[in-house]
């Protein structure tokens, strides 16, 4: 497939499936093993079930999540893709309870497709630690210290 339809695939997916919340795009996009790298979720196990869960983990914890794509560069196989991502903590993320505070994250992600134009793999970059700190799970520099008991 040529660069331009592997970033049209980019574009359909993160407005239809991260922002509109149609994850039966994977079926149609994806390699049956597609596979994440990503940091902030080292036991994924690959294929497209796996994948399922993972978006509507996120989905759920964060339903408005809105993601914009802010560059994209493409040559062969690969295309890059810069984005910034918009949401509130309204259900349970890794573990954590909701609490209804909104966060802007960025991110990369590097994606790579086979040769009939359907989605492999990605290794992902982006600012978990970011996103912690702005739902108020995690003290940001220069806060006070929490302290057990208070």
């Amino acid at each position: 497939m040529s660069t331009e339809a592997n970033k049209a695939t980019v574009r359909r997916w993160v407005e239809g499936g991260w922002n509109g919340g149609n994850l039966n795009l994977i079926d149609e996009m994806y390699t049956p093993d597609f596979m994440i790298h990503d940091p902030s979720a080292p036991n994924f196990q690959g294929g497209t079930e796996a994948f399922k869960g993972f978006i509507g983990g996120f989905r759920t914890a964060l339903p408005d999540i809105h993601f914009t794509i802010e560059d994209m560069i493409a040559t062969g196989d690969i295309v890059v893709w810069r984005w910034t991502a918009r949401a509130t903590s309204l259900g349970p993320l890794m573990g954590i309870p909701p609490t209804g505070k909104r966060a802007t994250v960025t991110g990369i992600v590097i994606s790579r497709f086979d040769e009939n134009g359907k989605w492999a793999e990605d290794y992902i970059n982006w600012d978990t630690l970011g996103l912690l700190q702005q739902i108020g799970v995690v003290p940001t520099p220069g806060d006070e210290p929490v302290r057990a008991g208070r």
